[in-house]
This record gives structure tokens, sequence and C-alpha cells, in this order.
């Protein structure tokens, strides 16, 4: 039977303390107990259903940490107060001093500034491959790597990783595969694929507001449990822990995401089709002419669509500047970085999300200095945002009347 994720959300139903049609929000930091022997037994990690502490768990964090993990088809799962807050304790838990990781080369910023400059304080080292090479994947293994790393769809380049042909390499050699679910929430299900673990950063699609800032961990129980032990638990240490107001608001705007995934594909396939037409390059799974628009079908839950991250490429930074300033300018969007958001963002990543990267490894990637890369919004009438872009494009010379 196939993995459908929105009905998994569905399906969750949740009462708050006084009947509720949400879940009351948890907010108190710290919580009390009838007996000193549970909270003796709470510590030991021995008392399901209560509550210690809120940087260890609440009941708002545990409510929107299991409909992300019906949602990811996961026993369970940890949300955190930021993207980096799950990417980093997943990499510190599963790594010790001398163990290696091999990721793919174009990742987001913030994860490769980790991985490349600051994991190498513990003595974790990384490789950077062409993560759509299985064959270079695989000779980067060393006796002592301990995780394969990738994103789905990688951020900027839209590169996509065959997910099956990951996991079975990482089965191959007992290693666990990370996936950074970002650009494609609800169109592929990665552990369905083979994954071990799933990230998020809750931030982009999955709330879908720009308002707040959240990341989630979706894995087995007992790996969960373990990033929240309060001894050696990377979650519980690092502190990085959600608010429970912002766990609730992020969980009420879950409920959505099947609507705004398909809107935001719909206007990106839309929008993608205009560019390459025009005689833009134009960078979009959805297009045939993507290399791995084929691995991106046979991996998709059709219905979401090709998600609602593109590229198209000006030529040079003054042109995508010049472009970008003048959409905002017009109303198209907003010149910002981030993604998900209702109208469209747009950004240079090798100026802004990806600077963290040195300008000679963005070259050898294929990130130029013309490079635009839009997160679509949920226009009404995307031909409309079409003929007004051109309109844009036209003005300066990037495309002929």
């Amino acid at each position: 039977m196939a993995f459908k994720p929105a009905n998994n959300i569905q399906d969750l139903q949740y009462f708050g303390e006084f009947g509720g049609v949400n879940p009351s929000i948890s907010d108190s930091s710290t919580y009390t107990f009838l007996s000193a022997k549970t909270m003796f037994d709470t510590f030991e990690g021995n008392a399901d259903g209560c509550y210690l502490y809120s940087r260890h768990s609440s009941p708002s964090n545990l409510y929107l940490g299991e409909a992300l993990a019906a949602m990811e088809g996961t026993e369970t799962a940890n949300v955190s107060a930021s993207g980096m807050g799950s990417i980093t304790p997943v990499i510190l838990q599963l790594c010790s001093a001398g163990d290696h990781i091999v990721s793919s080369r174009t990742i987001y910023g913030g994860t490769y500034a980790f991985l490349k400059n600051f994991a190498p304080r513990f003595n974790i080292e990384t490789s950077f491959v062409d993560v759509t090479k299985l064959d270079a994947v695989e000779a980067a293994i060393a006796k002592n790597t301990k995780v394969l790393y990738c994103e789905s769809v990688s951020n900027p380049l839209l590169e996509v990783a065959d997910i099956k042909g990951l996991a079975l390499i990482a089965k191959r050699y007992g290693l666990k595969l990370v996936v950074d679910n970002t650009f494609s929430p609800l169109s592929i299900s990665p552990v369905v694929l083979g994954a071990d673990i799933v990230i998020h950063s809750l931030t982009k699609f999955i709330n879908g507001s720009s308002d707040t800032v959240g990341g989630v961990v979706c894995g087995a129980q007992e790996f969960i449990d373990d990033l929240r032990n309060i001894n050696d638990g990377a979650s519980m240490l690092l502190g990085s822990t959600m608010d429970s107001l912002r766990a609730a608001s992020i969980l009420k705007n879950l409920r959505t995401l099947h609507i705004r995934m398909q809107q935001h594909s719909k206007n990106g396939m839309f929008l993608a089709k205009k560019f390459e037409a025009a005689g833009l390059k134009t960078v979009y799974p959805g297009l045939k002419s993507h290399p791995s628009h084929e691995l991106f079908k046979s991996m998709m839950n059709t219905q979401y669509g090709f998600g609602g991250m593109l590229t198209i490429d000006v030529g040079s930074l003054d042109k995508a500047n010049e472009l970008m300033e003048l959409m905002q300018h017009r109303n198209l969007g907003y010149l910002a970085v981030s993604l998900g958001f209702y109208k469209t963002l747009f950004s240079a990543p090798g100026s802004s999300t990806s600077s963290e990267i040195p300008e000679n490894e963005q070259k050898e990637m294929g990130l130029s200095d013309g490079l635009i890369r839009f997160s679509i919004g949920l226009d009404a009438d995307i031909e409309r945002t079409y003929d007004m872009m051109k309109t844009c494009m036209v003005e300066i010379n990037i495309l002929e009347a």
C-alpha cells in the first residue's frame, strides 16, 4: 500500500485540556510530581507520560513531534529551536572524535560550515562529494566513516539524491543515512526509501509563514531517546529547545501543508516551463531537462509535485541583483533568504545562503554568480506573475521583448 504522509497527519486527533479542537499549550518550564519516586523514575527515563523540565520535553513539543513523525513514517521525532539545532546534535550524537562523515557537496551553507569548520574541532572530518554519483560516494567511505549525509533536493543547486541507492551503500558499510528533507516535505519520504534519520528546518515550508524558526529530527525511538538522554544526549545537553508556543503554532500550520505544497509545486512548474521556454538557464526537478528528473519521479509522492524551489541564471551578480530589486519594487516578492513563504522569495545564493562555501568550491560545484534561487509563492494567478516577471527581465535586458 502506498505511503500517504498527509493522511498520517490528518488521522492525528488531539483534544485540548477543556475539549478544544487544538491541544492546550503547556506554558510551563518545569512540571510537578505527586511523589518523589516518580521524579526519580523520570530522571532515570522510566516514567512514560511524565514531564520533567521543558528543555527535555513538553506536551506541546511532543504533539508536534508526533505529527512530524507520522508525516515521515518514523517511530518518533524531536523538535528543536532551529533547523541547525536539529542538524548539529544529530551529527554529534552519531560521531565521536576520530570519526568521518561523507556528505553531499551541495548542502545548506550553515550545515557546510558546521561540517567543514566546526566539527574538526572535535576531530570529526568530512569528505564532500557529488552525491549524484554513487561511485564517488562509495569511494569516499573510509574505515572510520559513520554517517552519510545529504539533502533530498540540495540547497541551492537542486541536485536530487538517489536515496534508495545511498541507503543500500549505507547498509553495506554499516553507516547511518541522514537526509535533510527541508526542500521536499510530503513530495519525498526518505525513510520509506531507506533513510535512517530525517531532518527538517521547520522554518521553511512546514511552518510556511516566515514567523518563526524551528527544526525536527525524525527517527527510531532508540535514537531519539539517545538525543534526549539527560546524561549524554546531544539535544538535551546543547539545549536548543523549541518554545511551547512556537510548537503549537507550527502544529496548526502543518495541517495545511498538503494544500500549500500542491500550490507551491503547481506554480513552480508553471514558471520553470515559462522561464526555460524564454531561453533562461532554468533548473527545476519537474523539467525533463533536469538531469535527475526521472529519479525524482521514481521517488516522489506524485500528488505533491516537484516542489516550489527553482533557479535561473541571469549571467552576472549585478544582473541578478538588479532583477531582484526590480521584482521586489513591483511587489512580486521579497529579496530575502529562506523559503516556503506565501510570497515568492528570491536571493543570490553565492553571496547569501551559501556564502560560507569558498568561491573556488562554489565554481567547482556550478554555483555561478548570476544564479538566482526562487522560493515560489502561493500566487493565485501565476500567469500574471510570469508576465510581470518577464516585463522586469525585458526592462533590464535579460530577455528580449
